[in-house]
């Protein structure tokens, strides 16, 4: 009998600060077959150096040094990789970074994602417009391509009430905004069908699966990041921003998902925490 497939998707924060706060140790001991990574902002060397040992490291440097940068850890050697995302790659320079596994004899395609974090009005939100149409075609992709596809990590947008704490005022923030939350609409949509969104109007739907609000039902959260500011993580006044965005043959085999929230903001090593699904292969 095989073992589980553990996928566990965090945003480090800076992998190099991280491991100074405890990071090392629990990936020691996390248990997990792949470990996708996000805002390393770290460069080749430097993540090498600090992931030794038995892991196979694959990254996707930011072009900006000190900036972004995705990553997949794995016990086993990936098949293929692929770097970027969309018809410029420079657009999502060290944010989409996928790979393929054989595991058990079965094809795994796992996606590390560091959706841009956007805000109202500028540049910054432009471009965060532009990798969520390359996301929704790619993904698109992926589902007609492979029975098994991962797409995990940061991606910067709560989609539903239930996903952030004080979602009545960020209602018009990048992070919360209807037309954001219109593509996980339709990422979460019944697959080919058209989705009435929460902007109002109507997308394709993907077929995705949502893990944690599947696994977890209608609660609030659980949150993945918390603010530094004030008292938000021993409040709990968080947002669930950290995704595992599954094709439904995948979304079958979930047997347990969990955020590994930290004892105390003391213990963190991260504003963000680290996701957590096994998958019964």
């Amino acid at each position: 009998m095989s073992q589980n497939f553990r996928l566990i998707s965090v945003n480090v924060n800076g992998v190099r600060a991280a491991y100074r706060k405890g990071m090392e140790e629990w990936l020691a001991s996390c248990g997990a077959a792949v470990v996708a990574l996000q805002e390393v902002r770290a460069d080749e060397q430097q993540l090498r150096e600090l992931v030794a040992g038995e892991w196979h490291v694959e990254h996707d440097v930011c072009e900006i040094k000190g900036r972004a940068g995705v990553a997949l850890l794995s016990r086993v050697a990936p098949d293929a990789v692929r770097r970027g995302v969309g018809p410029e790659a420079a657009a999502s320079s060290g944010r989409w970074l996928e790979a393929d596994y054989t595991i058990d004899g079965k094809k795994i395609t796992v996606v590390s994602v560091y959706m841009h974090s956007g805000e109202v009005g500028t540049e910054r939100q432009e471009q965060k417009w532009a990798m969520l149409d390359a996301m929704t075609a790619r993904l698109q992709e992926l589902y007609d391509a492979d029975a098994n596809v991962a797409v995990v990590g940061d991606l910067n947008v709560g989609h539903r009430e239930l996903d952030i704490k004080n979602w009545k005022g960020n209602r018009k923030k990048s992070g919360f905004l209807p037309e954001e939350r219109s593509y996980f609409d339709a990422f979460f949509g019944p697959y080919g069908e058209t989705v009435a969104t929460v902007d109002g109007t109507a997308r394709q739907g993907l077929g995705y699966t949502d893990v944690g609000r599947s696994f977890c039902g209608e609660v609030e959260g659980p949150y993945s990041w918390w603010s530094n500011r004030g008292q938000a993580f021993d409040n709990d006044t968080g947002w669930r921003i950290d995704y595992h965005v599954v094709t439904p043959g995948l979304a079958a085999k979930v047997v347990n998902y969990r955020v590994e929230r930290y004892p105390s903001y003391d213990s963190r090593w991260s504003d963000h925490a680290p996701v957590t699904v096994d998958y019964a292969l």
